[in-house]
């Protein structure tokens, strides 16, 4: 709102009023000496704009600090309490807070619901995947084994994405061995790493770094899982760390499909899927990538990647280290 639209009413009722007392005294009180009408109109003038260029600079000094407090994202009404109709909008957003509220405990209860249900599921798949072992059929064997041991992950993903996404994000930031992390994924996806027989080197520093163990084993997940997908005829994965002053870098490094000059800046994008349709051979959802970014954020860690399309992809996640560092472990390939 302007300035002039704010004392609009005001202005035009001064103008009615000294155009009636001026009225009167001109054609009512004839006898007077106009002098003092004239004195009375210019004592009155100055007044208002007195009155009107105090309020003026007043309006400019709110409109800079509104300005200055729409930058931030808190709430900023009740250093504005003099707004019209202030207690309306009070009001509606009282109301509006109750109803996210209510909102967010409906999401929340369902969220529980969905994680509890993904555990119940869990029992009976490792029940199933022990007894597809039993299958004499080697074949057939393999296959059920494929079937289950991919919905055993996509359970794990769906467990964990639904965590995230709640309003209370379960953390326990604390010194991890970065090497046993990188084991226990190889250790999670090795059914399908030993299916498209993949070379893996591994030249991951024995570091303790400031992380949750099972988030930053799930961006990990995510990471070989996207290897698993994109591979091609040279099967091939390689790890390592490095130090960069106070921090220590991991790289995740496959030699598939890559990620073209034009996808790359959108891979952490929710539901971007990228202009590959992959030839065909599984349906990308987008979101894999967009929830490995998110939590990496909330771990306090920085994740970025480099490719050449058909060459390789390259991820690397940079996490602060805890103090000391144990001996590093030799290189190993499987």
């Amino acid at each position: 709102m302007t300035y002039w639209k704010k004392i609009k009413k005001q202005v035009l009722f001064c103008v009615f009023l000294c155009f009636s007392y001026n009225f009167y005294f001109l054609f009512l009180l004839p006898e007077v000496k106009r002098g003092y009408l004239w004195y009375l109109d210019v004592l009155l003038a100055v007044c208002g704009l007195f009155y009107g260029g105090a309020g003026y600079l007043v309006h400019r000094r709110q409109q800079a600090d509104k300005r200055e407090y729409l930058k931030y994202d808190t709430v900023i009404s009740q250093r504005f309490a003099e707004v019209e109709n202030y207690d309306i909008a009070e009001h509606d957003v009282r109301v509006l807070n109750e109803q996210l509220e209510e909102q967010m405990e409906q999401n929340q209860d369902l969220q529980d619901y969905v994680a509890k249900w993904f555990h119940e599921v869990k029992a009976p798949l490792s029940a199933s995947l022990l007894m597809a072992r039993k299958i004499e059929d080697a074949k057939q064997r393999y296959l059920m084994q494929e079937q289950l041991e991919r919905i055993n992950v996509q359970l794990n993903c769906a467990l964990l994405g639904c965590k995230v996404q709640g309003s209370l994000f379960d953390l326990q930031i604390k010194p991890v061995s970065l090497l046993e992390c990188v084991k226990t994924s190889v250790h999670n996806n090795q059914f399908f790493l030993i299916r498209n027989h993949f070379e893996i080197e591994m030249d991951v520093e024995d570091v303790k770094v400031y992380t949750d163990k099972s988030w930053f084993v799930y961006i990990l997940d995510q990471l070989l899982g996207n290897a698993v997908k994109y591979v091609m005829q040279t099967a091939s994965l390689k790890l390592w760390s490095v130090r960069k002053g106070e921090s220590v870098c991991l790289f995740v490094e496959d030699h598939g499909e890559g990620i073209r000059a034009e996808d790359i800046r959108r891979i952490f994008e929710k539901g971007y899927t990228g202009s590959s349709h992959h030839n065909g051979r599984y349906k990308s959802t987008g979101m894999g990538l967009y929830m490995t970014a998110k939590i990496a954020k909330r771990l306090g860690h920085e994740i970025s990647v480099e490719s050449e399309p058909m060459e390789f992809t390259r991820f690397a996640i940079l996490a602060r280290p805890s103090e000391g560092f144990a001996k590093a472990e030799p290189q190993v390939k499987l």
